[in-house]
């Protein structure tokens, strides 16, 4: 059995270059072959059976927790534009509103929001002001001129919350429905006892941080 040949010259050249025609290392070709049945392996796992979530579910997961955190913090303390975000992080919560939202809402905002009798709910325009705290007052005080029913003493204040959480887990979605309404809402939500309030990010990045801090000082 011949040897196999190594440092083949092939016949063409290119400004003085010539190549040679060897074998890739098999250090080389483990590293490749491994790579592509990991990746395939991983796609199999993650995307096709989901059988374990991916790192964007982890990170999703992380969030919702670090705003369940938060939350206990607060307590049953005054509902504030911090709070209802924190509240629209955390599934369950949203899971709520969401079964309030199609049980009472959908006949006049449809079933993803997007409008029938009452306004597009996914735009960026607000009849009535799209923060949170001027959300949850409109879904509390209803408004009886525009024929919306006051919701607050039939649910009660916590299911309020939650169908708020729900409306601002689906605000700027943009799905295509009834034409806008109101005006565009500003980048900041209105200011609180004379601060601004957290944003959305905000509000879930400082509780990952806190998180961090425990689960570093538990270990």
């Amino acid at each position: 059995m011949s040897e196999e040949k190594q440092d083949q010259v092939l016949d063409h050249e290119y400004d003085g270059i010539r190549e040679y025609d060897n074998r890739l290392p098999n250090w080389w070709l483990t590293i490749l072959y491994a790579t592509i049945a990991f990746a395939f392996i991983y796609w199999i796992y993650h995307q096709t059976l989901s059988a374990a979530p991916t790192p964007a579910e982890h990170y999703d997961a992380e969030l919702a927790r670090a705003a369940e955190i938060q939350l206990a913090r607060h307590g049953g303390g005054e509902v504030t534009n911090e709070s209802l975000l924190l509240m629209a992080q955390v599934p369950d919560r949203v899971a709520q509103g969401r079964q309030i939202f199609d049980q009472f809402c959908v006949v006049c905002h449809s079933s993803q929001g997007e409008g029938n009798v009452g306004p597009n709910l996914t735009d960026g325009y607000w009849l009535h002001g799209g923060s949170p705290l001027e959300i949850l007052a409109t879904i509390q005080n209803g408004v009886p001129e525009k024929g919306m029913v006051a919701w607050g003493n039939q649910l009660g204040p916590a299911r309020v919350q939650a169908v708020t959480a729900f409306v601002l887990s689906i605000k700027n979605t943009n799905v295509p429905g009834k034409e806008p309404q109101g005006e565009l809402e500003s980048a900041a939500p209105p200011a609180e006892s004379g601060q601004g309030a957290p944003s959305d990010s905000a509000g879930t990045e400082t509780g990952a941080e806190e998180l961090d801090t425990e689960e570093s000082e538990g270990r």
